[in-house]
C-alpha cells in the first residue's frame, strides 16, 4: 500500500504538478521515468529537471527572482519548454551519433576543462571553480562535465553533418599554404561579414578575452608573429587564425577567417518528422 501510494504521489507529482523540488529530482535519478519519446527512444525526466534546475537556480539566487510572482511564473513556464526541447534534441542528436560512430572521452573533457582552467575562466583553484558552478548553477564538477559532454557531443554532431563547410574552411587553409595574401582570402572565404573586408583585423586580444573560445585563445598564442594557424574548430565555427603582431603588454593583435557550421536544428527537425516526438507532459 505505501509503494502504491508513493508512486501515485510520484505520479502525479511530476506529470500532472510538474514539481521541480529536489525531493522529485532525486527521485527521478532513481526511478527511469521518461518526460518524452523521441522516435522510439524515450527521454530521462531527470535530464529534463537537471536542465530545469540550474536555470532556475541561478535567477533565484543570482537575479533574486521570485518564482512564486507572476514575472516569476512566466519565466518558470518559458524555462520548463526550453528545458524540455534541449532535452528532446539531445536524444536527437545522440541518435545520430550513434549512427555516425561518434562519441565524447574523458580525455576530450579534461581537455576542455584544461583550457578554461587556464585562461581563468572557471576560477583560479578548485575551491573556487566548484564555489562558482555551485554558487551560479547549483552544479558540482561532475554535472559540469555532464552539461559539456552534451555540448562537446552537438558541436560534433554538426562538423560531421557538415561537411562541405570543413571543406571550405580547407579550401581557404590550402591557399594560405600556397603563399595567397590572408586579407584577400578573408574576403573570399570568411562568414565573419564585421571582418571580411578588413582582413580579418580582430584587433587586440588578450587572453583573458571572453569574446572569443577557449580553443581560439589557445591556438592564437601558439603562434609567432605573422603565422597563420591550422583550421581550429572552435564547437560550432572553425577558424584560422593569424598572429599579426604581439604588443608589448602581452597581447596579440590578431585576424581571422571562419567558417559558420550550418545549424544543426535543421536536420534534427528532418529527423523529428522521420521520427516523431511525442511529450508526456504539457507545457
Amino acid at each position: 500500500i505505501s509503494l502504491i501510494a508513493f508512486l501515485t504521489y510520484t505520479v502525479l507529482a511530476l506529470y500532472r504538478f510538474q514539481s521541480t523540488s529536489t525531493f522529485m529530482y532525486r527521485v527521478t535519478q532513481v526511478l527511469p521515468l521518461p518526460v518524452a519519446k523521441a522516435g522510439s527512444d524515450y527521454v530521462s525526466y531527470e535530464s529534463y529537471l537537471f536542465e530545469i534546475r540550474h536555470y532556475t537556480h541561478y535567477y533565484e539566487n543570482q537575479l533574486k527572482l521570485d518564482f512564486n510572482s507572476p514575472e516569476g511564473k512566466q519565466q518558470l513556464v518559458a524555462f520548463k519548454r526550453q528545458a524540455l526541447d534541449k532535452v528532446i534534441n539531445d536524444a536527437y542528436v545522440k541518435k545520430i551519433a550513434k549512427e555516425k560512430g561518434i562519441s565524447v572521452s574523458e580525455q576530450e573533457i579534461d581537455q576542455q576543462v584544461s583550457l578554461l582552467r587556464a585562461q581563468n575562466r572557471l576560477g583560479e583553484s578548485d575551491a573556487v571553480f566548484e564555489d562558482v558552478l555551485r554558487d551560479y548553477w547549483g552544479w558540482s564538477v561532475k554535472d559540469f562535465r555532464r552539461s559539456l559532454r552534451d555540448q562537446i557531443l552537438a558541436q560534433k554532431v554538426a562538423a560531421a553533418l557538415d561537411t562541405d563547410t570543413t571543406a571550405r574552411a580547407q579550401k581557404a587553409l590550402d591557399e594560405l599554404k600556397a603563399g595567397k595574401d590572408f586579407a584577400k582570402v578573408a574576403a573570399k572565404y570568411s562568414d565573419d561579414a564585421a571582418t571580411k573586408d578588413n582582413g580579418g583585423q580582430l584587433g587586440t586580444i588578450e587572453r583573458t578575452n571572453r569574446d572569443m573560445s577557449p580553443q581560439a585563445i589557445d591556438a592564437l598564442y601558439k603562434l609567432e608573429p605573422g603565422h597563420f594557424s591550422d583550421v581550429i574548430n572552435t564547437g560550432y565555427t572553425l577558424l584560422i587564425l593569424k598572429n599579426v603582431e604581439e604588443t608589448s603588454d602581452g597581447k596579440i593583435k590578431a585576424a581571422y577567417i571562419a567558417f559558420n557550421f550550418k545549424d544543426i536544428t535543421d536536420q534534427l527537425n528532418q529527423l523529428k518528422e522521420q521520427q516523431p516526438t511525442r511529450a508526456l507532459i504539457k507545457n
